[in-house]
């Protein structure tokens, strides 16, 4: 047969002006600008694209896009001390192993003629993840921690019949943006000031904002700045009294050394999985989890699909699929769903699934402890430096920590660039994020830092400050 078209693509030969003349012909068309005629002109790019020519083969196209990838700085070459969402850890080769797997990695959503083992490795991840987070039921994962969070402040709206949830004023400013597009309309997020002392949620605001017109309060635990929220119980009383539900929002890496927000009243835990198992990617790989107890008035308000295992009709086999199924938007509700559900990243929660279970309880308590000691050993090298605030607020860190460089007479900008010379990415600048904390960073501290990974730091910012 007759290969038409790009030698390096045989089997899509759509850029062979005959194969587009006889395709235009088959559909009535003369051109293929044809086929964007509705589209206004003002909306259409009137110029060639600013794109290299085709490459002829493979090989030169491998060549090209490397060359472009090895301009990327990345935290393999670079020691880096960024966090604030998407964070350094370590990433056990079996997690790639399984990750990489064909019918996991190519899968989409998943249904029972094409699953290959997904669903039971949806259920044990979410087993794993309700045990993790002592909750009884968790979804499949959503786009990310800020969806998550939005969906729990949809879920808590419909339950009470009220439209506002206040959110803790400390929360990245970025999820906050992402939380209000999902929850507009309907759902009003209203801000509760943070204490500027100690970083952690304003009790007496939060007094102030209760009223019955709030469905619910959500908090996260460890907060944005890292900082643990001692009072959260008073908040869990504070909440329930104002007959309002309780979100909250966790990293679940942090559990295995603190308590799980249910010992505080959260009728709703959300969170992100990036951290479990895995790798950074251009800002990912994040993926949301919403987990309730095993309550109807809960489960029945999921948009999203939950797995269960039961009996079949073979003795001693069992297995796996969709709970309440026509509760979501691919059921028998479609447009009557009381949300969408949308595409999930299920290949990310089966790697928090595998990560999990490598590590048990007693090894998620050892991580916690390790990141502590590095956390509480960079904040006791950095207050050595002068002009350098270690902790810009008085309370007990984990993993990220806010440092004041006001007194330095250097910006957090200038600080960075001389860091990156030196081969270091510095800490998130938060001047823009929270113009009060001007000349502030976050950083963040993992097992994969190093001793002297923390003293190179501390070396090369007393030469620059």
């Amino acid at each position: 047969m007759k290969n038409i078209g790009y030698k390096n693509h045989p089997y899509i030969p759509n850029s062979d002006r005959k194969i587009q003349e006889e395709m235009l012909k088959e559909v009535g068309l003369q051109s293929l600008e044809d086929l964007h005629a509705e589209i206004p002109k003002d909306l259409k790019l009137n110029r060639k694209m600013n794109l290299p020519e085709p490459y002829k083969s493979e090989y030169e196209l491998v060549r090209g896009v490397d060359r472009i990838l090895n301009k990327n700085m990345t935290a393999n070459e670079y020691i880096s001390f960024l966090g604030g969402g998407c964070w350094n850890h370590y990433v056990p080769a079996i997690c790639n192993e399984i990750n990489g797997r064909a019918e996991f990695l190519s899968g989409y959503a998943g249904e029972p003629y094409n699953d290959h083992g997904r669903f039971q490795s949806l259920f044990e991840y979410e087993s794993l993840l309700a045990e993790l987070i002592d909750m009884e039921v968790v979804n499949v994962p959503t786009f990310d921690w800020a969806q998550a969070a939005a969906t729990g402040a949809r879920m808590a709206s419909r339950i009470k019949g009220r439209e506002i949830v206040l959110v803790n004023g400390s929360i990245d400013t970025n999820k906050l943006l992402i939380m209000r597009n999902y929850c507009d309309p309907g759902v009003e997020l209203v801000l509760v000031d943070y204490c500027k002392k100690t970083g952690r949620l304003d009790l007496e605001d939060l007094k102030r904002k209760l009223n019955e017109k709030v469905a619910a309060v959500y908090f996260e635990n460890p907060n944005y700045f890292g900082v643990f929220e001692d009072e959260a119980n008073e908040i869990g009383r504070m909440t329930k009294e104002n007959g309002s539900i309780l979100i909250v929002g966790v990293d679940p890496i942090s559990l295995g050394i603190v308590e799980s927000p249910r010992e505080f009243g959260a009728d709703i835990i959300v969170g992100d999985l990036q951290s479990l198992g895995n790798n950074m990617n251009c800002g990912g790989s994040q993926s949301g989890f919403i987990s309730t107890l095993n309550d109807p008035k809960f489960v029945l308000e999921f948009p999203s699909r939950l797995f269960g295992i039961a009996p079949t009709i073979k003795e001693g086999e069992y297995g796996f699929g969709d709970i309440a199924y026509d509760r979501t938007s691919f059921g028998d509700l479609r447009e009557k769903g009381k949300e969408y559900v949308g595409t999930q990243t299920s290949l990310i929660a089966i790697t928090a699934g595998v990560y999990l279970s490598l590590m048990g309880p007693k090894g998620l308590y050892e991580l916690g402890q390790n990141i502590i000691q590095k956390g509480q050993y960079l904040v006791s090298e950095l207050s050595k430096l002068d002009g350098v605030k270690s902790k810009r607020f008085n309370s007990f860190n984990f993993r990220d920590v806010v440092v004041d460089f006001s007194d330095t007479g250097k910006t957090i900008q200038e600080i960075n660039e001389e860091l990156l010379k030196k081969g270091i990415f510095g800490g998130i600048d938060l001047s823009e994020k929270f113009p009060e904390l001007k000349n502030c960073a976050l950083f963040s501290v993992t097992e994969v830092h190093f001793k002297q990974d923390i003293d190179q730091l501390i070396k090369e910012l007393s030469t620059i400050i």
